[in-house]
């Protein structure tokens, strides 16, 4: 497998607006109407996905290896967040976002998100367990 190069500085920027579905309440996560940290996490992670997106070569994908979630404000019902990913680091296959969650107002979480390079079928046979 020949590793894509991706510079740091590279980034994207994904947004939702908070339905009823994205609350803790509703993935379990707390009993709060507002927007829950596995959201933010996943939204994040969106983010990741999107910058690489338009350079992955056919057959390569990232899947991601860790994450530290630092929720710091409350996003209520109805409130569009958007998560800007930065690549900050590539080291052979592991790649090192930082990515800001913000609303109009706020920062509401920092999130750092490792992922990996990694042949795509291969991974989908191993994790089949073929």
């Amino acid at each position: 497998m020949e590793l894509p190069e991706f510079a740091p500085g590279l980034g994207a920027r994904v947004q939702l607006t908070v339905t009823d579905a994205d609350t803790a309440q509703a993935l379990g996560s707390g009993d709060v109407p507002v927007l829950a940290t596995p959201r933010v996490l996943a939204l994040a992670e969106a983010a990741t996905v999107a910058a690489t997106a338009r350079q992955m070569p056919g057959g390569i994908t990232t899947v991601g290896t860790r994450a530290e979630v630092e929720h710091r404000a409350p996003a209520p019902v109805g409130r569009t967040v958007v998560a800007q990913a930065t690549l900050t680091t590539m080291d052979g296959r592991k790649l090192l976002f930082d990515v800001t969650v913000r609303d109009e107002d706020d920062v509401v979480a920092r999130v750092r998100v490792e992922r990996v390079v990694v042949d795509r079928q291969r991974f989908i046979a191993k994790a089949l367990g073929d």
